[in-house]
């Protein structure tokens, strides 16, 4: 898939502990592909099975006592899966952050079905209830602005491929718009049909395009989607 945006260099793709791919990496910033099933950080239940985890022991090259570390500048869902970047220094961190709004982010999901247009934009207010589920309001007193785009890439029998450009990054936003549309991604748990027996989320980031926290070069990093993907359409 061929981007706008000059793609960065990447060296030859190397494996890290529980399925994260390393794509780039310089002084200041790495950045990797997240498998389905890992948390980017720590949860009370979970220290050590997390992206944040597995590329803090990277960068300290297994010594313990060294001062290297870290920084989150984003997150993807548990079972999303794609292209996360990590700041090396809390100043590289901020300066992602102050012009995050400037990032591009494209994902990939296998959707249940036909969406009613090729391409489309949908937008409402999202807010979260009680029982930390996210959904649509019309009030924007009660939610955040959240916009989604799509386009249709290729249909199959019961499912589709989209493209999805995150205009806004609002949590489970993506998961939520697809299943306000008729059209859940498959494998959602959370959002998705009751009778969907996928065992993964058909959710993958795609691209991430930045601008360097400090030559301010924009920068494309891609990801390959999960070989389920496949499987999914051909079903």
């Amino acid at each position: 898939m061929m981007m706008d945006t000059p793609q960065a260099k990447q060296p030859r793709l190397r494996r890290l502990p529980n399925g994260v791919i390393l794509i780039y990496e310089d002084r200041d910033i790495v950045v990797v592909n997240k498998p389905s099933g890992l948390l980017t950080m720590g949860t009370e239940g979970e220290r050590q099975r997390t992206a944040y985890f597995i590329l803090t022991d990277y960068v300290r090259k297994g010594i313990s006592k060294s001062r290297n570390r870290i920084f989150i500048v984003h997150r993807l869902d548990r079972d999303t899966s794609g292209v996360l970047v990590f700041a090396k220094s809390e100043n590289a961190k901020h300066r992602l952050q102050d012009k995050w709004e400037e990032t591009e982010k494209k994902y990939l999901a296998v959707v249940h079905g036909h969406m009613a247009r090729r391409d489309d934009t949908i937008t409402s207010y999202l807010a979260e209830n009680r029982a930390k589920m996210m959904y649509s309001t019309d009030d924007p007193q009660k939610g955040k602005l959240a916009r989604t785009a799509y386009k249709v890439l290729k249909e199959t029998r019961r499912s589709s491929l989209l493209e999805i450009d995150l205009l806004t990054g609002r949590k489970n936003q993506i998961r939520v718009h697809l299943a306000d549309a008729g059209h859940p991604v498959l494998g959602d748990r959370k959002y998705g049909k009751l009778a969907d027996k996928e065992r993964n989320l058909a959710l993958h980031s795609r691209s991430l395009t930045i601008n360097h926290p400090y030559s301010g070069e924009r920068m494309t990093f891609e990801a390959e989607p999960p070989v389920y993907f496949d499987r999914m359409l051909a079903r």
